[in-house]
């Protein structure tokens, strides 16, 4: 009678067991299903937030009245807005305007195919207008002695992200455009800076 009772008791005991581990795997591959779906569903969003946001770094290309490069800007997504790193060479000296304009087209020899500055707020120019400024205003830069110009700028009203409030990527386009003379951040439209001398589609 012993015996059968410890056999028995063998028998309940590795049913037991085996009941558990058969539980502990079925919780195992439910617990990785679960993450892997959630990691699925992380990966899809991120990718669709991707597909929604800005652009790493952009560049543009500018060229003169002649169809020549001249120099190139480098756009970024940064904290106050958008940052423009402009390098450029063969230009006249001095201290020049510079502004987004809200037609994607550089035609020469006088870039009026740029329309006039971006401005989807319906603003007046110039940082010193208290009805201003427009999107796409931007500081003077200033042209060395050389014809060489590096400078950085960052426009606080724009940006990359494709579907943003004020993107630069709007059906007409846009572009960058360094004019003749000093923007007087005041005149309207467009601060009495000159002719334009050198324009380059952003986003091309």
């Amino acid at each position: 009678m012993n015996r059968w009772r410890g056999f028995l008791f063998i028998l309940l005991a590795a049913f037991f067991l085996s009941a558990c581990a058969t539980g502990n795997e079925e919780e195992q591959e439910t617990g990785n299903q679960d993450q892997t779906a959630t990691e699925s569903e992380s990966g899809d969003e991120e990718a669709h937030e991707a597909n929604d946001t800005s652009e790493e770094e952009v560049l543009v290309s500018l060229v003169n009245s002649e169809g020549e490069m001249v120099a190139t800007a480098t756009l970024t997504e940064g904290e106050a807005g958008v940052d423009i790193r402009l390098e450029g060479e063969n230009l006249p000296s001095g201290t020049k305007g510079f502004h987004i304009h809200e037609e994607g087209k550089c035609e020469t020899p006088d870039f009026e195919s740029a329309g006039g500055h971006y401005n989807p707020t319906n603003a007046e120019h110039g940082f010193e207008h208290p009805d201003g400024p427009h999107a796409g205003d931007l500081s003077n830069i200033e042209v060395a002695e050389d014809g060489t110009v590096e400078e950085e700028v960052t426009a606080e009203m724009i940006t990359l992200e494709k579907n943003g409030e004020n993107t630069v990527y709007t059906d007409e386009g846009t572009a960058l455009v360094i004019h003749s003379e000093e923007d007087d951040y005041n005149s309207q439209p467009s601060g009495d800076a000159g002719d334009r001398i050198a324009c380059g589609v952003i986003g091309e």
